[in-house]
Order: structure tokens, then C-alpha cells, then sequence
């Protein structure tokens, strides 16, 4: 088992609309690739996670909050909870080895303009 450790936040000047934060036995990544555009009016979310741990899992949840309620649209995963909310629960279904890096690039949403990814947290 690994002991819990205390989200971290990095700002840097070099990621746009990007959150990095770490827990737990997770280092959850998200980046707004897609904004709105014309005919399309979504938004499309890269989340990575990488998982350093000695032990094996076959589901994680992802937690992400952002600066404003998000309707989710869709995922490779299941909606747990928030659709209307700042906050998305979404649970996934991966096997995962000890030291695997997962993609979850599907993520859409709908909301208002100037959407920001305030957090990001992924667990087993």
C-alpha cells in the first residue's frame, strides 16, 4: 500500500489551460485541447494519468473540476457524478500495471466560454 501524499500544484507559464497535480499512487495531467469553434460547440480534454505503484488495479476514477458547471457530453469512462457542477466524477474500467500510463483524450463537455481546468485527480 502506499502512503497517501497531499495534491500538488505546479503553475507554469509553458502549459496552456493545463493542470498537473499529484496523489496518491496517480499523477493525473489535463489540457484543454478543443475550445468552441463554428459548427462544434464543446469542449475536448486530454487527461493522462501515470501510475507509480506496486500493485494492480482494474478501475480508476477520475475526479476534475474547472472554473465554471460543465454538462459532460461523453468519455471512454461512465459519469458517476457532477453533470451541471464544477466538479465531473467518471469512473474507468483500465487494467493497470504498476507503472502503466493511461490516456483518456475523450473527454467532452459543454460550457461557457473562458473554461479552465482548476483540478485534476485520478485513484484505483
Amino acid at each position: 500500500m502506499t502512503n497517501y501524499e497531499s495534491p500538488v500544484i505546479l503553475r507554469t507559464e509553458e502549459l496552456a489551460e493545463g493542470v498537473y497535480l499529484a496523489s496518491g499512487c496517480y499523477t493525473a495531467t489535463a489540457i484543454i485541447l478543443q475550445t468552441p469553434q463554428d459548427g462544434r460547440g464543446d469542449y475536448r480534454i486530454q487527461v493522462n494519468g501515470q501510475h507509480n505503484a506496486d500493485h494492480t488495479k482494474e478501475a480508476q476514477t477520475l475526479t476534475i473540476s474547472f472554473n465554471q458547471p460543465v454538462v459532460y457530453s461523453s468519455s471512454g469512462g461512465s459519469t458517476v457524478s457532477g453533470s451541471g457542477t464544477n466538479t465531473l466524477v467518471i469512473s474507468y474500467n483500465y487494467h493497470q500495471n504498476p507503472t502503466d500510463n493511461i490516456g483518456l483524450g475523450d473527454l467532452v463537455v459543454q460550457a461557457d466560454a473562458g473554461l479552465a481546468v482548476t483540478s485534476v485527480n485520478i485513484t484505483d
